[in-house]
C-alpha cells in the first residue's frame, strides 16, 4: 500500500492559500475559527472528503467528520478514526494541524487504491478551535467529543469582540446537528509535525509518541513597595522585581535539577511577567509572573510546582516581600494506547520505515481522545523544529513516508 505523495502535496497546498499571508521567508497561514478562511478551509475538506466517496457529518460544535464504508466493513462496528485541525495561530505554519487532516484523508485513499478491505468504517475528523486563539483555550472541539465540556457550554465562549462560538459557527454554515463521540471509535490517530528537532537529528522520518505530556500553569505574585527610584536608597528598598528576578532562575534551576536527577523530558519556564508600575524611574512594587510546568511524569512536575513555593517562602524571609502561588490549570500526562503505537511501529516495519519512540511536549487533541478509546499519535519531522511560524517545514517526502505509516496502521487497526 502506498501514498500518493503529490495528491497529498496538492491538499496541502491548496489550504495554504486559505488566510495566506505575505512573508519574507517560509509560507505562513493565518486561520482563525469562525473567520472567511476557517470557512473556506472547511468548505474545501468537505469536497475533498466528498469526492473520495466519505459520507460528511458537521456536529454541533463545528466537528468535521468524513466516514468511509466500504463493503467489506460492517456498517455498525465502531470505526476507527483520524485527523487533526485546520485552524492556526496567528503567522503560524502550513502544517501545523492540516497535515494530520490531510494525511488520514490520503490514508483512506490510499486503501481504497489498493483494495484494501477493513472490516470496520474508517473516519477523518477536524476538530474545531485546537489552537484555541479565539475562543476558549485550545482543544475545544475535541473536548466536547469526549463529553470534558457540554456543548452548550462550547457555544457560549466569547471572543475578544464579543462573537460566540455559536454565532460565528452559524454566520460560516458549520453549526451542525448532534455530538461527534470519540467513545464511538474503536482506535484513533492523530500525525502531526513534531515541533522539535529529534527526528531531524536521528534522521528518522517517523516518531511514534509514548506519552503526550502533562502541563501546568501557576501564577506567582511578588509584591514590594513602588518608591522612588532616585530618593530610595539601595539598603531601604522592598524591590518586587529584584525578587521576581530571583523566582525566575530558582524555577530554572529546579527544572534543570529535575532533569539531571530523575527525568530528562521535564520543562520549567516562567513565560509572563507584569511589572508595576513599570516606570524607568521607579521601584518595582509589584510582579505577576505566568510559570509553565511540563513533563512526562507527573512526579517530576509536583516537584518543580513545590520548588517554586519554596522559593517565594525564601523570599519572603529574605527580601521582605509579600507573595502569591495559585495552580489554576493541572493536566496530568497522557499514556498513548500500546496497541495503537504497537499498529504503527508494525506498519512501518512492513513498509520498510524506521520509526523511533519519542514524547511530545505540546499538547494536541490526541490528549482528550485518550480518555474515551485506545489512541495514538505520530510525528513527522519538523526542519529546525521550527513551528508556529511560516518557517514551519516538513518535507514532501516525510509527508508521505509519515502518511504511509499512518495508512498501514489504520489498516490493520480497522481489521483489514
Amino acid at each position: 500500500m502506498d501514498v500518493d505523495r503529490e495528491r497529498l502535496r496538492e491538499d496541502i497546498e491548496e489550504n495554504a492559500e486559505f488566510g495566506r499571508i505575505e512573508t519574507d521567508s517560509g509560507r505562513g497561514r493565518t486561520v482563525l475559527t469562525g473567520t472567511e478562511a476557517n470557512r473556506e478551509a472547511r468548505e474545501h475538506l468537505v469536497e475533498r472528503l466528498e469526492d473520495a466517496g466519505l459520507d460528511v457529518r458537521i456536529d454541533a460544535v463545528g466537528n468535521v467528520a468524513g466516514r468511509w464504508t466500504p463493503e467489506s466493513a460492517d456498517p455498525e462496528a465502531a470505526p476507527v478514526a483520524a485527523g487533526s485541525h485546520l485552524d492556526s495561530v496567528p503567522e503560524g505554519g502550513i502544517f501545523d494541524g492540516p497535515l494530520g487532516v490531510y494525511a488520514a484523508l490520503e490514508a483512506v485513499r490510499a486503501m481504497q487504491d489498493a483494495g484494501v478491505e477493513p472490516t470496520r468504517p474508517v473516519e477523518v475528523v477536524s476538530f474545531t478551535e485546537e489552537e484555541g486563539q479565539r475562543f476558549a483555550s485550545g482543544l475545544l472541539g475535541s473536548s466536547v467529543a469526549v463529553g470534558e465540556r457540554t456543548v452548550e457550554e462550547a457555544l457560549a465562549l466569547e471572543a475578544d469582540d464579543g462573537t460566540t462560538l455559536g454565532e460565528a459557527l452559524e454566520a460560516m454554515g458549520f453549526r451542525g446537528e448532534g455530538l461527534l463521540d470519540a467513545g464511538e471509535w474503536d482506535g484513533w490517530l492523530e500525525l502531526h509535525v513534531e515541533q522539535s528537532e529529534r527526528l531531524e537529528s536521528a534522521d528518522v522520518p517517523v516518531g511514534v509518541v509514548t506519552a503526550i505530556t502533562g502541563i501546568t500553569h501557576c501564577e506567582a505574585t511578588v509584591r514590594g513597595e513602588a518608591n522612588h527610584a532616585g530618593a530610595t536608597p539601595m539598603d531601604d528598598r522592598t524591590d518586587a522585581l529584584a525578587a521576581a528576578s530571583e523566582f525566575v532562575l530558582d524555577v530554572e534551576r529546579a527544572a534543570n535539577e529535575v532533569v539531571a536527577e530523575s527525568s530528562d523530558t521535564a520543562v520549567g519556564t516562567v513565560g509572563s511577567f507584569d511589572v508595576r508600575p513599570n516606570a524607568t524611574n521607579v521601584v518595582p512594587g509589584a510582579v505577576e509572573m505566568g510559570v509553565d510546568v511540563r513533563d512526562v511524569e507527573y512526579d517530576s512536575m509536583e516537584t518543580v510546582v513545590s520548588r517554586a513555593r519554596e522559593s517565594l517562602d525564601r523570599l519572603e524571609g529574605e527580601r521582605g516581600v509579600e507573595t502569591e502561588f495559585a495552580r489554576p490549570f493541572d493536566l496530568e500526562p497522557t499514556p498513548m494506547s500500546d496497541r495503537v503505537r504497537q499498529s504503527a511501529h508494525d506498519a512501518g516495519e512492513r513498509a520498510g520505515i524506521e520509526t523511533m519512540d519519542l514524547h511530545s511536549g505540546a499538547a494536541h487533541d490526541t490528549m482528550h481522545v485518550a480518555e474515551k478509546t485506545d489512541a495514538g499519535l505520530l510525528f513527522a519531522p519538523s526542519r529546525d523544529g521550527i513551528s508556529h511560524n511560516p518557517k514551519e517545514w516538513t518535507d514532501w517526502d516525510d509527508c508521505a513516508t509519515a502518511t504511509r505509516v499512518l495508512a498501514g496502521a489504520l489498516a490493520d487497526l480497522g481489521g483489514a
